[in-house]
């Protein structure tokens, strides 16, 4: 069949903006309960809320949090272990009150907590004790940051709990043995995140329930434990970085024993509660998750020999940790190039791979989709840095001969973070329309061991910015893209290294940023307890360091904007106040250049509603056309751009000269 040709942009898509908000669902919170499986659902048609879903053997799919509630929890604003199963009853956080709520089969939920300003994740269940073992995080406090804490809740009767484990700024994962004797947690303290470095301790419990004589087993201020967890025969194990590598060990007869050092990452940054990248299948063969190169992988580990087996499967990427095993069987949320996120069976003898349920439904021809390849290119000081590359495809357009692809940078957010491989919509949106995209794994990104992740320690906005700049060039150099046609788009962390990218280089003829940090100082000052002393390690302790905070903030920089900027801002953000997005939008409006503004109420931190969404990629769209020049094959609501006429540049890329201040 021949094809139209029609230049870079404007070819005509499947996967439209209405597509790509309305029919997704984000899959996340992965449970097994008997012969049931659970998952928390993510509704953006639904003004996005969350949704416990029970599937059962058959296939049945239910719905278990009735209207009215919303299965997510604040607790670190980012949330996570906001549900627990038990015998088919659900313990959840209900996101309107921060309440915990049980609820019994076929009954509406009852509070187990009161009407106060407490936030609880993360919750075990222990049996004998008939109570949760949970993290509780207190805003009831007069003054100063809210108190975090490891508690008990009684699973009958509605009180605000019992702090077992206290002191320290940060808990998680608080782990009982299978004889319920002794209680495993992390912890850690400003201005450490929890993947700069924490502590493993585990304390014996009393006939009531309290915690007595406790001892740390592992970590420190410059290692990082994650996911401890107890095998059924009373076996300790977790994951490390103190080779530089999160690799896997256990703890038996009071000796610490590396079961199988690689080069690779067992673990993942604690953004959230709850996540996990192993399960045990029976006492001596764990199932785990590991990345290398920042591609996933899935292996089978013998405790006896410590040997590593790995299970092949279509399955490429896992999603944030969501693992659980039953009878036999591996359960998990993760994707492909060509598949969604989607919930994933495998039979662990077979290797027999079944999807469960998609995210998305793909009605869309394959050929649509652009395959990412995996890039490596040089940066700064002879290093080396990675992305995924996904070229313009769309089977019914070609380009007018000559003419080279705009190329869309994405920086995501964390930023100690990273970006997957996955069949995201959210790009083929874009390469179906004949617009390259790079999505960088910068310096600092997790999936290359903490080396690779410290990179961006006292360097943040610039090792991120030289990287993004850097993986143009590479393109660029190849024909793989117009270097007169480069816009770089981000969120949260992603959107300041966009800010950044126009303020201190000439690389990028637009920008997106997407709730993106603008001023650092502000940023420092006003934010939540969980990220509150992040900056001390990305750019340098404050106030002592205001210089650097003032150098390395793009709205104190808006002289060296050059470029045109688009701004999308929820209104009741807490991690990225609108303030941010707002100052930076009068600057470049003052400064005279094409620059828009949208802010969404009733959306935080990530927009959840499909209407925000579809409006989001639409607009960004316009906002493209207009600053590349292409028509766009279907009509878009118009986007108000200040400035534009007559004000539209040709930067192209320059060497990335970002001094160590600036």
């Amino acid at each position: 069949m021949s094809r139209h040709v029609a230049p870079y942009g404007s070819w005509k898509s499947p996967i439209t903006a209405d597509l790509l908000a309305s029919t997704y669902v984000g899959l996340d919170e992965l449970r097994v309960d008997g012969d049931n499986l659970y998952w928390n659902e993510l509704r953006p048609a639904d003004k996005g809320r969350n949704v416990i879903v029970q599937r059962k053997p058959d296939g049945t799919l239910t719905d278990i949090t009735p209207p009215g509630y919303n299965a997510r929890t604040r607790v670190h604003e980012y949330g996570g272990g906001c549900y627990l199963v038990n015998n088919g009853t659900v313990y959840f956080s209900n996101y309107t009150d921060q309440r915990l709520y049980r609820q019994d089969p076929g009954r509406e939920p009852r509070p187990l907590t009161p009407p106060i300003d407490m936030r609880y994740a993360d919750g075990i269940i222990d049996q004998r004790g008939n109570r949760i073992i949970c993290i509780r995080e207190d805003h009831t406090v007069k003054s100063g940051q809210p108190v975090t804490t490891i508690v008990s809740l009684n699973t009958e009767k509605e009180g605000e709990g019992k702090i077992l484990v206290s002191g320290n700024d940060f808990y998680s994962t608080p782990r009982l043995s299978p004889d319920g004797s002794r209680l495993a947690w992390l912890t850690w303290n400003h201005p450490n995140m929890p993947w700069d470095g924490t502590e493993l301790w585990v304390g014996h419990t009393h006939a009531d329930g309290s915690v007595g004589h406790s001892e740390k087993l592992a970590g420190g201020l410059e290692e990082s434990i994650y996911q401890p967890e107890w095998s059924s025969d009373g076996v300790l194990y977790f994951s490390s970085d103190r080779t530089g590598w999160w690799n896997l060990y256990r703890w038996r007869y009071n000796h610490i024993e590396s079961l199988y050092p690689m080069e690779a990452e067992f673990g993942l940054p604690q953004w959230q509660f709850g996540t996990r990248t192993f399960v045990f299948e029976s006492p001596d063969r764990m199932i785990c998750a590991y990345t290398k190169n920042g591609l996933w992988n899935l292996g089978s580990l013998d405790l006896t020999n410590r040997t590593l087996r790995p299970i092949e499967t279509k399955i490429s990427h896992l999603l944030w940790g969501n693992l659980a095993t039953s009878n036999g069987k591996l359960f998990l949320i993760g994707g492909s190039a060509t598949e969604p996120s989607s919930v994933v069976q495998i039979d662990l003898t077979s290797n027999e791979t079944q999807i469960v349920h998609r995210s998305r439904e793909v009605t869309v021809n394959k050929d649509y989709f652009s395959i990412p390849s995996t890039i490596e290119f040089p940066t700064e000081n002879g290093r080396t840095a990675f992305a995924f590359f996904y070229p313009p495809a769309n089977p019914d357009y070609e380009s007018p001969e000559g003419e080279k692809p705009p190329l869309l940078v994405v920086s995501h957010g964390g930023p100690t973070s990273a970006s997957p491989s996955i069949l995201r919509y959210e790009i083929q949106y874009w390469t179906s329309r004949g617009i390259g995209v790079v999505d960088v794994n910068y310096g600092g990104s997790t999936g290359y061991g903490r080396d690779y992740r410290k990179r961006l320690n006292d360097n943040w906005g610039i090792v991120d910015v030289q990287d993004c700049v850097n993986a143009t060039r590479y393109l660029s150099n190849r024909g793989q893209a117009d270097g007169e046609r480069l816009g770089i788009r981000g969120g949260s962390a992603g959107g300041y290294t966009t800010l950044c990218a126009l303020a201190f280089t000439k690389a990028f003829k637009a920008g997106a940023s997407y709730f993106g940090v603008s001023d650092l100082e502000l940023l420092a000052k006003d934010t939540h307890k969980f990220e509150s002393r992040y900056l001390d390690k990305l750019v340098g302790p404050y106030p002592e360091r205001r210089d650097v905070y003032r150098a390395r903030s793009p709205i104190d920089h808006t002289d060296g904007i050059s470029s045109a900027l688009i701004l999308f801002q929820g209104l009741e953000d807490k991690v990225v106040p609108p303030n941010q997005s707002e100052k930076i939008f009068q600057a470049i409006k003052a400064k005279g250049l094409p620059v828009a503004y949208i802010a969404y109420e009733w959306e935080q931190h990530g927009f959840r509603r499909a209407e925000n969404i579809k409006r989001s990629n639409e607009a960004e769209l316009y906002f493209y056309s207009k600053i590349f020049q292409f028509s766009l094959a279907e009509k878009i609501e118009p986007v108000k751009i200040e400035n534009l006429r007559g004000r539209e540049t040709k930067p192209t890329v320059q060497p990335v000269e970002i001094s160590k201040t600036v």
